[in-house]
């Protein structure tokens, strides 16, 4: 037992839980590559003011949740609580824009939030973030929700479907804005305490307050989709034509909204019934005003992010299969098999083939049991008789069928 514990929040992620998480990430870059995605890999840390301006200094994750710090210059330093403002923040200052062309580009990685750890949530956690910058039509909305689905369909998720609604655009959503602060504020007394201060610094966040009382309230309150002027309106329609022709199921949902200014129109979830109980496993939308607020030029843009750890978490509970175990096991029974052992080794991974081994001479029934527990295809009996017969007896652990092996080529 070790004196020293890992810190609360952030979680080991072990050897027989790693082959779940490659597979989760060798499917997103995949999809990523059929899709015609770039991966871009930001640092980890940015200056703090890239994350309070582009989140928003209201929210919860900026007034509580950041892991921030001084570091030895003075600057204000935080660990990035989420992707896509540094993803911005690249794409602006790297000059990714210069080809014309729009910036079509994935991220993987860990994120840090200081919030209570629960299952499928710690302080350090990973997402997959993909974007595309520099393209306002609702073509590449549909296309980014197939992606999405495509990755998750890969994955062995289904029974999948999307939530969708529209925000508006800064023509039509400041009246709409006005409008709901109004219908609120003459209900304020109703509202939980959380509402009463989102009424003054972010009413759209209402709209999906979790509390019975507020949801009685919203029921009732102004709808976003009735007051959409003509172009968003239109952005939405040609969105769901677009989803029915490729055949994804989809539902409006007035309810789903991103609080800050710089989202519009497009606000999603992608949700799985596979597990029995309806599931949202990603959600994002669309951002067209985030480069602006972080000084570039008035790029449209749109992404969303999906938790890894839920993701696993959920394969996991579903069944995901476990990773195959070595292609051979050298069980070496005597020293004099050493040398010939490493060579037979070292022969094979230059085939591409997984070995295992140990090296220290034992008994067969002790490595019989070793490479049972390994998963081991077949199993290679490397003692003394063997090397004085130059010859190895090769079993396959599923038929327990044995064949013959000749050793001269590893031979001195």
């Amino acid at each position: 037992m070790s004196t020293y514990t890992a810190i609360k929040g952030f979680k080991d992620i072990l050897p027989d839980e790693a082959p779940l998480w490659r597979r989760i990430e060798d499917a997103a870059r995949d999809v990523a590559r059929r899709y015609d995605f770039q991966e871009l890999r930001p640092p980890i840390a940015e200056k703090t003011e890239i994350f309070a301006r582009g989140l928003g200094q209201a929210t919860d994750i900026v007034e509580k949740e950041m892991y921030s710090f001084v570091d030895q210059g003075e600057e204000r330093i935080t660990l990035r609580p989420e992707a896509t403002a540094g993803m911005v923040r690249a794409v602006l200052e790297n000059n990714l824009m210069a080809g014309g062309r729009a910036v079509r580009v994935f991220c993987l990685g860990p994120m840090f939030r200081y919030e209570r750890p629960q299952k499928g949530r710690q302080r350090q956690f990973h997402q997959l973030d993909v974007e595309v910058f520099g393209d306002p039509g609702p073509e590449v909305d549909a296309e980014l929700l197939a992606w999405l689905t495509a990755f998750l369909t890969d994955l062995g998720l289904g029974d999948l479907s999307i939530n969708l609604n529209s925000l508006g655009c800064p023509e039509c959503r400041p009246a709409y804005r006005r409008e709901l602060v109004e219908f609120f504020s003459r209900r304020r007394d109703r509202l939980c305490a959380d509402c009463r201060r989102r009424l003054e610094l972010n009413p759209l966040r209402i709209i999906d307050c979790k509390s019975e009382n507020c949801r009685r309230l919203v029921d009732g309150a102004p709808k976003m989709l009735d007051r959409l002027c003509r172009e968003c309106a239109d952005h939405l329609a040609a969105l769901q034509k677009l989803l029915t022709a490729m055949g994804l199921k989809f539902e409006i949902n007035p309810r789903l909204v991103r609080g800050l200014d710089y989202y519009t129109r497009t606000a999603f979830e992608v949700l799985s019934n596979d597990l029995g109980a309806q599931s949202a496993l990603a959600g994002g939308g669309r951002y067209d005003g985030l480069c602006r607020e972080l000084g570039g030029d008035d790029i449209p843009g749109i992404g969303f992010a999906l938790g890894l750890e839920r993701l696993a978490l959920l394969l996991k509970e579903k069944g995901a299969p476990a990773e195959a175990g070595p292609d051979f096991y050298l069980a070496v029974l005597h020293e004099s098999a050493l040398e010939a052992a490493f060579r037979l080794a070292e022969s094979l991974r230059a085939e591409g083939r997984r070995v295992a081994a140990d090296w220290r001479p034992g008994s067969l029934k002790s490595r019989m049991k070793r490479a049972d527990k390994a998963g081991a295809a077949r199993v290679v009996m490397l003692g003394e008789d063997e090397i004085r017969r130059r010859e190895a007896i090769v079993r396959d652990m599923r038929t327990r069928e044995q064949s013959s092996l000749d050793l001269k080529p590893f031979l001195a």
